[in-house]
């Protein structure tokens, strides 16, 4: 996240990701493609994508916020599929 210069949002998104590394994924939704949103209702509307291999395996692949979604969405699932080519 070098590029957010939000330090409280910063903050906001790096709580969410302590969450999660315990099983509390909180708001989030699957949006195509294998890939998930984390909605973190602060700001702009910051998302983080991800897709999971196996039952505990989370891999963080991008974000954004609301006003960047559809690109941001279409970028995590090349990514989430590039990983699947990969494997």
């Amino acid at each position: 996240m070098p590029g957010l210069k939000d330090i409280s949002g910063r903050a906001a998104i790096l709580k969410r990701i302590d969450r999660i590394e315990e099983g509390n994924f909180g708001d989030h939704r699957l949006v195509g493609g294998g890939v998930w949103e984390i909605r973190i209702h602060y700001g702009p509307g910051y998302r983080v994508y991800y897709g999971e291999d196996g039952p505990r395996v989370v891999l963080l692949l991008c974000g954004g916020d609301k006003g960047t979604q559809r690109i941001d969405i279409r970028k995590a699932q090349e990514l989430w599929a590039e990983c699947g080519r990969i494997k």
